[in-house]
């Protein structure tokens, strides 16, 4: 186990040191630049938007139910919204030091423009299924590209990363905070979610959709009030713990010692894992909402982004720093969120970090669940595959309980990693059609028109792209 290990960090010093760092932040601040900022100055119409899909379900030609743009950023947000807000942002800050905080919000800042890109190409290129809209990366790549094999090596790596890896790396979290808090066995708590795991996907994205949209506006709520009463209640403390950020970060000493680089390097690794900005999974849900113009799924799931990382993964950075736990790489990951917790409001905070984590992870299982079904049914439409893949994602959730925290975190990284580079490529090629598409539903404000409605017959360039439109 040790050799495995070790032969995938190698792998990840590669990925994660050199090639991921440059294509990320490259391509953010390419579709930043391109869009004309699109994720800040339309912030404002990334809100009401959201607000006006809130609750509504629409109703197909034939009557078929879809999924609303609420409920699709309610599924993305799941997944986001887990273990790297609470165990990952710890993970980050043990191992970079705080300056890696910096590089959480710099990488959610401009990754928000990948995030756009990605959903809007999504929504274009998506395809009738049999209950909702399907589609994702694995679809851009064949009928924008016209390169089925991308298609299907997107495919394979997503439904890996994330039916396997990263619900392995929740599972894990979830065990070791039951642990921490209330002394459960990691097998027994690895047999109840692989259950629950199984009745909620085998009830489909409609079932998914349902959880999701009423468990993480609860749970995202409930720890932004906690994160939101510790800040309040140590805000004289607020300023230094900014200049500790921003030194760390920044200082001549850190350089000199050799962390800015690994406060980059977690910052970015933690903040992607987190956010997902750039990685191709958020536009699997995105592209199963029924909106009427691809643009409005796009700007949502770059308020998503934002949501993850702005808000949440700071709420859980304030409460480590505030708590004046080591830093020492002595506690890591969720145990070490459940020190500080219990630092700044007692023994409770241990327990309230178990709960929010069962939440915050079991939704994250969900969610990455489904990116995988999505994908599993582009390489084939056989029953009997999708089947087994059910069971072998409820059997990683029952190894992640039982492997050790390094094997899993190392895993995810090198899957998530592959996958990355190769969404980056393909969206990076047809990135002009999101924003021709973004120049349409501009033109179509300042026209007066309220809700834009996408006419592909008025984009020469797309009107051959768009099956569903």
């Amino acid at each position: 186990m040790e050799l495995l290990n070790n032969w995938i960090s190698g792998i990840n010093d590669i990925l994660w040191s050199y090639i991921l760092i440059i294509m990320l932040l490259g391509c953010a601040v390419w579709f930043t630049i391109r869009s004309r900022f699109v994720q800040f100055r339309m912030i404002g119409e990334m809100i009401r938007l959201l607000g006006d899909s809130a609750g509504k379900g629409e109703k197909g030609e034939k009557g078929e139910k879809h999924i609303s743009s609420f409920q699709a950023f309610a599924v993305s947000l799941a997944s986001r919204v887990g273990t790297g807000n609470l165990a990952g942002v710890a993970t980050a800050v043990a191992i970079g030091g705080p300056g890696s905080v910096f590089w959480m919000w710099l990488i959610a800042l401009l990754g928000s423009s990948s995030a756009f890109v990605e959903s809007t190409l999504a929504q274009l290129y998506k395809v009738k299924g049999k209950d909702s809209f399907i589609g994702g990366p694995a679809y851009y790549m064949l009928h924008g590209l016209g390169l089925r094999w991308m298609g299907i090596l997107f495919a394979a790596l997503i439904s890996i990363t994330f039916g396997f890896a990263f619900n392995s790396v929740q599972s894990n979290t979830i065990c070791a905070a039951w642990e921490g808090a209330f002394g459960i066995d990691h097998a027994w708590i690895g047999a109840i979610l692989t259950v629950l795991t199984l009745i909620v996907i085998f009830g489909g994205i409609h079932r998914i959709a349902r959880v999701s949209s009423i468990v993480v506006p609860v749970m995202a709520l409930g720890y932004i009030a906690l994160a939101v009463g510790i800040v309040l209640f140590n805000i004289t403390r607020l300023p230094a713990v900014i200049e500790t950020i921003l030194s760390n970060a920044f200082g001549w000493e850190q350089a000199i010692g050799g962390s800015v680089g690994a406060a980059l390097m977690q910052g970015i690794k933690r903040g992607l894992f987190s956010n997902e900005a750039g990685m191709g999974s958020a536009p699997n849900v995105a592209a199963t909402a029924h909106v009427s113009h691809p643009v409005k799924q796009g700007l949502i799931q770059a308020l998503g982004v934002f949501t993850d990382t702005l808000i949440i993964c700071t709420c859980t950075a304030f409460i480590i720093l505030f708590s004046g736990v080591p830093l020492d790489g002595s506690i890591n990951g969720v145990q070490l969120t459940q020190q500080a917790l219990s630092n700044e409001v007692g023994s409770t905070g241990s327990t309230f970090v178990a709960l929010a984590i069962l939440l915050f992870a079991f939704s994250s299982i969900i969610g990455n669940y489904y990116y995988g079904e999505a994908n599993i049914r582009f390489i084939t439409s056989k029953r009997s595959v999708l089947f087994i893949y059910r069971i072998l994602v409820g059997g990683m959730v029952m190894f992640g309980a039982l492997a050790s925290l390094d094997l899993a975190w190392s895993l995810a990284d090198v899957t998530m990693g592959l996958m990355t580079i190769c969404n980056l490529i393909a969206i990076s090629l047809l990135s002009r059609q999101a924003f021709l598409l973004l120049q349409d539903y501009v033109a179509q404000k300042k026209a007066g028109i309220k809700s834009p409605v996408f006419d592909k017959n008025k984009i020469p360039e797309l009107k051959d792209k768009a099956q569903c439109w």
